[in-house]
């Protein structure tokens, strides 16, 4: 099956360019050219990939960002915003919402593809990043794409979902925002500073009393705080018989570690 993404933006000649390009690549390609249409269509057929524009007329792209966000079903499809203005302050608005890319228009075709294959590759665990991490009561799983503090499900984006299980895989370990973006998000990214930083905020907020398990290097970068005592690593290959004897050790551990 192909992968299917929707494209909206409401620039007729712009949103049949982006058509072509990501039909001839192989996408299954759907187009609207309205906020409203656009959440219509998400609810009617959902798709694997959003391409979204910020100044649509009506309801906007960041307010159907918002929506598609607090909605529990459509979370976690990945969008990748389209803006006609470079400002931070645009970027960083779309970030916060929930946003795992932006582009500045005008962009190149070959961009917004390579964009969209980085995307949908960070929802696709790689051979190396199938590691289980469980800290106390939180527990980081790449297999179900979820992460849980006690028995809650974070709601992550697949950003922030990569960003903390980056971190985590790696506790102690402090790595520079260019390192993060390149990491998650591929060499092609735009890197800012302010980017990662607004990620990361969004992160240990919704991690509620364990934001603290991100900490900050001033003048460097971040990284996760390591603790002998309850950090253990995992391989998704090996979770019956290892989570059982980390909660064996650290009966606060949460049970739904175990699939």
């Amino acid at each position: 099956m192909r992968t299917r993404v929707l494209v909206v933006d409401d620039e007729p000649d712009l949103l049949e360019l982006i058509h072509y390009n990501l039909t001839k690549a192989g996408y299954d390609v759907a187009g609207v050219l309205s906020g409203e249409e656009a959440l219509a269509h998400v609810h009617a057929s959902p798709p694997d990939l959003i391409v979204l524009d910020v100044l649509l007329p009506g309801l906007d792209g960041l307010e159907v960002c918002k929506a598609l966000r607090r909605n529990p079903t459509t979370a976690s499809i990945p969008i990748v915003m389209l803006t006609a203005r470079s400002e931070d302050a645009d970027v960083v608005a779309g970030l916060e919402l929930g946003a795992d890319d932006y582009l500045t228009k005008p962009f190149s075709p070959r961009v917004l593809l390579a964009r969209i294959k980085a995307v949908l590759r960070r929802q696709q665990p790689e051979a190396d990043a199938e590691t289980i991490v469980v800290y106390d009561d939180v527990v980081i799983h790449p297999g179900r794409y979820e992460v849980r503090t006690g028995d809650q499900m974070v709601s992550l984006t697949p950003t922030e979902f990569h960003i903390l299980h980056f971190l985590a895989r790696r506790p102690g370990w402090v790595f520079t925002r260019y390192q993060i973006v390149d990491a998650v998000r591929g060499e092609d990214a735009e890197v800012t500073e302010r980017s990662v930083d607004v990620h990361v905020a969004a992160i240990r907020r919704k991690l509620g009393e364990y934001r603290d398990l991100i900490e900050t290097l001033r003048g460097v970068g971040y990284r996760f705080r390591a603790s002998q005592r309850h950090l253990q690593s995992l391989t998704a290959s090996s979770q019956h018989v290892h989570v059982r004897e980390v909660q064996s050790r650290e009966p606060h551990n949460h049970e739904g570690a175990q699939p």
